[in-house]
């Protein structure tokens, strides 16, 4: 664009970067500066006027640090970065704090979302404290799956993931039964398979229950649709070391 050929680009950028100022301190304290800045503007956005339908809790992990992030879906499906705390999704204050943060800034309590979770009992905790008890929470079932196969030999794995996913597509009530006869016959060889699969599993049938379609069920069903914004995330900090 400024008339240099690709052969004399390694004898002019060390001079441009001399004269404009590029040089890893530099750069490191632009970056500091401005993704703070970023972060000071993420968290001070309102949602008065922002018609949520299902919001999504699910954690990223930095090193040594986890951050818990909210991401919303509005009525025209779009998707919404509401916000993010310091601390695991298994932490409950954590939770309680982003949760309350969202309402501070315009998420009204008193309406009913869909809160989509990984399937931790403290964001489950969370959620009844600031939105209440009747809140419709689904938990992810890529999470469950994991959860249970991890706790199995590869061949039954494989078997039992098929089942799991196959009871999923069916009515609430004959796919819960299907999964609880799964646990049984677990329980005398992998009582902790067993034990994982139990545990929320009424949770992982609630967009069955609210009779939704095949096609929202898909999205509906995980926190996969936090991938896209969590892949940003990491693009832009890879190279990040604190």
């Amino acid at each position: 664009m400024h008339h240099v050929s690709t052969r004399n680009y390694r004898r002019v950028i060390p001079e441009m970067a001399e004269s404009v100022g590029i040089s890893k301190s530099s750069v490191s304290r632009q970056f500091i500066e401005e993704s703070g800045q970023e972060l000071e503007r993420l968290a001070a956005r309102r949602f008065d006027e922002l018609e949520l339908l299902i919001i999504y809790l699910d954690g990223l992990i930095f090193g040594e640090h986890h951050v818990l992030c909210a991401v919303g879906v509005d009525a025209q499906g779009n998707k919404q970065v509401l916000g993010l705390v310091e601390g695991a999704s298994e932490n409950a204050d954590s939770a309680t704090t982003l949760l309350e943060d969202l309402v501070a800034r315009g998420v009204d309590p008193e309406r009913r979302y869909l809160f989509v979770i990984d399937g931790s009992k403290a964001l489950q905790s969370a959620i009844n404290r600031v939105f209440g008890s009747a809140s419709p929470v689904q938990c992810c079932r890529h999470h469950k799956l994991k959860n249970v196969c991890d706790k199995l030999p590869d061949g039954l794995a494989a078997q039992v993931k098929s089942v799991m996913k196959a009871a999923y597509q069916l009515p609430r009530q004959e796919g819960m039964a299907r999964l609880k006869r799964q646990a049984d016959w677990l329980g005398t060889h992998y009582p902790g398979a067993a034990a994982s699969l139990q545990g929320g599993l009424e949770e992982t049938f609630t967009i069955n229950r609210l009779g939704l379609s095949l096609a929202l069920r898909r999205c509906l069903g995980t926190t996969n649709i936090m991938e896209s914004p969590h892949a940003g995330v990491r693009l832009r900090t890879n190279r990040v070391s604190r």
